[in-house]
């Protein structure tokens, strides 16, 4: 653990050190980092312990959706994963229930003011931010807040290529500069219309039409004319013995950790869940110089996109399909994973397990909307709309589409004229969908020239390499998007634009000029990890389009340039009869698990977090005839601890159906006020030293 000192893709910036203490230890933080990511920076991943069982806590979502990263800083129990060091801070480990302040005497208060809006937009990631611009574009004022200390949301953690429309979405383009992107468009036309509240969490709506928003620690109430819900979403849980050891922790933390905050979190990692999340961040990990041991999918096949998938199996990260965690062991953090087969209907193998020594799991196994504003504000009568994940799951350039589109629709509520083109609701829909099918076909090639060889075989929407293209060669069907791109051309000028531009890498350009004397051709592959270790005249192993071994070539130099927009081109010298085989070079050896058995204590499963409530309790409930979650509620307390039900509540609707029961019987639980923790000084209008 420690920082990230150099990554291929992510500038290092110089940021001034901040001192603070951690129970009582001296450490140093960096300007505007949250409190979490300096303790990991510093090997720390056990921020305390919790106050019924003694068992240790960390973090988890690092985006304020569980408590599981509570500390005490400057006396009062915050978020570690949303709370920023400030010079001199005193951070504490939970020891118990937090302390209450003593007071002395009655703290001075003040009238919450409310602010009278035509739009508040909740919510600054991909979704909220395309929405703030068409808004500013037509004239219609506006308040966009956000949570966090920067805007962006997920695309400040995205540092791959986009899939999606180059046209519509910026593919081809990589997240963390389709954030700043985003950004500067928002100045450029919103400057005096939207006012953009930072480090701002909404906190509820109301009756009366008003949202609470505590705004840098003040709450305010905004009325907004017409509210838009972009609040993007949150990762879903799983449970398994060991699932609440520090170390196992969702994907977006990870991300969190280490594309936005520069920490490197772990050695060895693990990661559960083949969707586009999972698979990404494996990618990320291996770009940041992290062991990735290897990714479970309980399904037969992995869901996200397959050039996802290639390219981790080309870095040899084995992938083990029906398979699923069986469960963590370690102390008091994550020392060993332990993985087994499942059938068809996910039922474990017997006599299928494999153990991997790791620190870190990554749970990806799909997101959950954060609606409930947006549910809560429909339920009073209010004007309002969702966008992004909010509204529906998909990829983060369909959430930016979706944006625009809803932004247009709410200057149309305002009364202004705007056009929304009849295409947009197709190519939306588009953006949503599924990976496709995979339909592998011969490619088109140029015998004795030289020629891209394009291996995405998958239905997806993408077409960056058919807008590159200086020839106009490389298309897909006409008037689609997710047509499988083809080279179609006589000549090709071997510019290899479309090898770096592709989202996900699967674009070799082939030259069969290169010395047909000895029958060898040149390949110029893309890399984007750290070629430090790649030189010049040294012979690699090659490898197929997923891992598999193709034979060897040797590597004739490394092209990188600022018009590369960091992603290097190694170009390689194979064997004639390879060239149209070779999509990689191995640069890792995947790592082997060794033979074990799962420990028989899953009816000890921690179900929820925050009040320690296990699977055997919640079960024994629905044996009796519990139908309705408010009473499992009043019985447990599950739901009532710090992050509101928001990490158990799936699991004990998983347990219903593990128990045969039909979900159309079960009762929700009551959604209450507040979304997230606030101090009530904060709701009183305390102001200190007044």
């Amino acid at each position: 653990m420690g920082r990230i000192e150099k990554h291929p893709i992510l500038s290092i910036p110089k940021r001034q050190d901040i001192s603070f203490t951690f129970n009582s230890k001296k450490l140093t933080a960096k300007e505007e980092e949250v409190i979490s990511s300096a303790l990991f920076a510093h090997g720390i991943n056990v921020f305390g312990h919790h106050p019924l069982d003694g068992s240790p806590q960390g973090l988890y979502c690092a985006n304020g959706q569980c408590a599981h990263c509570m500390v005490v800083a400057d006396g009062l129990p915050v978020k570690a994963c949303m709370t920023v060091v400030s010079p001199g801070m005193t951070v504490q480990s939970l020891k118990g229930n937090p302390k209450m302040p003593q007071e002395d005497t009655v703290p001075k208060m003040v009238n919450v003011r409310t602010v009278k809006t035509p739009c508040l937009v909740i919510g600054g990631g991909p979704a909220g931010l395309s929405a703030a611009i068409e808004l500013a574009k037509f004239g219609v004022r506006g308040i966009l807040v956000d949570d966090k200390h920067t805007l962006g949301g997920k695309l400040t953690l995205q540092t791959h290529n986009f899939f999606g429309s180059r046209g519509d979405c910026y593919a081809g383009t990589r997240g963390i500069d389709i954030a700043h992107l985003l950004e500067e468009e928002l100045k450029e036309y919103g400057g005096g219309l939207v006012d953009v509240w930072l480090n701002s969490s909404a906190v509820g709506v109301f009756c009366d039409g008003k949202v609470g928003i505590v705004k840098q620690g003040n709450h305010v109430l905004v009325k907004p004319d017409i509210l838009l819900v972009a609040t993007g979403a949150r990762e879903k849980m799983l449970a398994f013995p060991g699932c609440d050891l520090p170390g196992v922790y969702g994907a977006g933390a990870f991300q969190t950790l280490v594309n936005r905050d520069l920490v490197h979190p772990t050695e060895r990692l693990f990661i559960c869940g083949g969707g586009n999340v999972g698979l990404i961040s494996g990618y990320h990990a291996l770009q940041a110089g992290i062991d990735v041991v290897g990714l479970v999918e309980a399904l037969p096949e992995c869901g996200g996109y397959k050039v996802h998938l290639d390219k981790l199996q080309r870095l040899g990260v084995p992938v083990y399909t029906s398979y699923t965690v069986c469960c963590v062991e370690g102390k008091d953090c994550v020392e060993k994973v332990v993985i087994c087969g499942v059938d068809e209907r996910f039922r474990r193998i017997p006599s299928t397990e494999k153990i991997f020594q790791v620190d870190t799991l990554l749970i990806a196994v799909g997101l959950s909307p954060v609606n409930e504003i947006y549910i809560k504000a429909k339920e009073y009568g209010m004007k309002v709309f969702a966008a992004g994940d909010a509204e529906e799951i998909a990829e983060a350039s369909a959430a930016m589409f979706n944006g625009r589109i809803r932004g247009r629709k709410i200057v149309r509520e305002t009364g202004k004229p705007c056009f929304i083109p009849e295409k947009w609701n197709e190519i939306a829909a588009v953006l949503q969908s599924k990976p496709g099918k995979e339909i592998e076909k011969s490619p088109h090639t140029l015998p004795g020239k030289v020629y891209p060889l394009i291996r995405c075989i998958q239905e997806i929407p993408c077409d960056p390499c058919t807008k590159v293209c200086p020839g106009n060669a490389i298309k897909v069907k006409e008037g689609t998007l997710t047509g499988q791109p083809s080279f179609e051309g006589d000549v090709c000028l071997g510019c290899a634009q479309c090898v770096l531009v592709c989202p996900g890498l699967a674009i070799v350009l082939v030259d069969e000029r290169y010395d047909t004397e000895h029958k060898r051709a040149l390949l110029t592959l893309p890399v984007e990890l750290d070629n430090d270790n790649i030189g010049s005249c040294e012979e690699v192993t090659t490898v197929g389009p997923w891992g598999q071994g193709i034979g060897t070539g040797r590597v004739i130099g490394v092209r990188s340039a600022a018009s590369q927009d960091r992603r290097r081109l190694i170009l390689l010298d194979v064997p004639f009869e390879d060239r149209g085989h070779v999509a990689g070079i191995k640069l890792r050896e995947a790592t082997e698990g060794t033979r074990g058995s799962v420990p028989s204590a899953e009816e000890d499963v921690i179900i929820c977090r925050c009040e320690r409530v296990t699977k055997r309790e919640i079960v024994q409930l629905i044996r009796c005839g519990y139908r309705d979650m408010n009473q499992i509620k009043a019985a447990l307390r599950t739901g009532m601890g710090a992050c509101g039900g928001k990490t158990c509540t799936e699991l004990i609707l998983g347990l219903f159906r593990e128990e045969g029961v039909d979900l159309k019987d079960v009762i929700l639980p009551v959604h209450r006020l507040p979304e997230t923790e606030v101090p009530l000084g904060v709701f009183a209008g305390v102001k200190k030293g007044m």
